[in-house]
């Protein structure tokens, strides 16, 4: 009996063994599986920093591509390239930037491939710029020789008309004199009267109940610049008063002398042939009988005044 005891305290502690073998066992597996999860934890968990100081890093590497981008595009505008392709490019940078939101999603291959692309287009652009500089040095070069030689041809026309309006000048003083040369000349005028029987007496001075027409003679001298055609020649007969006689009923009018109207008391039409030919004109004042004092006898034509004399009434 005592031996029968014995064996079932043997068994029950045989069995006790067991099942501490078995439950330490289990702990130990627990533990390993605690160790497992907790190193698959922390590795996820370096994976998910990693990754978001990869995309931090990007996204400050995509702002910095952005600024410069976008001081290309002021440049190549202001040197005047076309930007077109460029605005493009930053619109698919902006685009770049925003999709920057999600860390699970966030593939560092991908992006490094496309900041690559960026990089080599603004290393593309600054060679760009740098051929637009050239360009546009060798057009200021070429502007700034454009306006010297402006200058110079300014320069060179301004001589010119300076020139030509010193020409224009003596060829004007030399019309004037040669105009002044063909101008005609009365010589040797003689004043006569002529009484009511027609005769003439002649000595300049005359008593004015005996004038009833008194008569110019004078003298048109040779002159081979003159023209030979036909010449208005303009008498003025002033008073003692200095007034201008004249009646237009009988023939008296106006000219131009100097830029000025002036009356005249009478006006023949004389056909010049450089002969030296006589010329005469026979006034009368009709009822109206001439002032005493000293008459002035003025002879005008084409301009100048060709002649000159006087006759005294009593």
């Amino acid at each position: 009996m005592e031996s029968y005891n014995q064996d079932r305290r043997n068994n029950r502690k045989n069995y006790l063994l067991v099942a501490l073998g078995i439950l330490a066992a289990l702990n130990l597996l627990l533990l390993y599986f605690y160790y497992q999860e907790r190193q698959t934890n922390k590795s996820q968990q370096t994976t998910l920093t990693d990754k978001t100081q990869d995309m931090l890093a990007t996204k400050t590497r995509l702002d910095s591509i952005s600024t410069q981008l976008d001081a290309k595009i002021a440049e190549i505008q202001s040197l005047g390239g076309r930007v077109d392709s460029l605005l493009k490019v930053k619109e698919r940078l902006e685009a770049d930037k925003r999709n920057l939101r999600n860390v699970a999603a966030f593939d560092i291959k991908r992006y490094s491939v496309k900041i690559k692309d960026y990089l080599a287009i603004l290393d593309e652009k600054d060679k760009e710029i740098g051929r637009l500089k050239e360009e546009n040095s060798i057009l200021t070069s070429q502007n700034q020789t454009l306006t010297q030689e402006n200058a110079s041809l300014k320069n060179e026309r301004q001589a010119l008309n300076d020139t030509v309006n010193n020409y224009s000048e003596k060829n004007r003083e030399l019309a004037e004199k040669v105009t002044l040369a063909s101008a005609l000349k009365a010589e040797n005028l003689v004043v006569n009267a002529i009484n009511r029987r027609g005769k003439e007496s002649d000595g300049g001075e005359y008593r004015a109940r005996r004038i009833e027409k008194i008569k110019i003679s004078f003298r048109l001298s040779t002159n081979p610049l003159a023209e030979q055609n036909e010449k208005e020649i303009y008498l003025r007969i002033l008073d003692p008063s200095g007034s201008v006689i004249s009646d237009m009923a009988t023939g008296s009018g106006q000219f131009i002398f100097s830029g000025q109207e002036m009356v005249y008391t009478a006006r023949q039409t004389v056909t010049y042939d450089n002969t030296g030919q006589q010329v005469a004109f026979i006034y009368g004042r009709g009822s109206i009988p001439f002032k005493e004092g000293t008459h002035q006898i003025e002879l005008y034509s084409e301009g100048f005044k060709i002649g000159q004399g006087e006759f005294t009434v009593k």
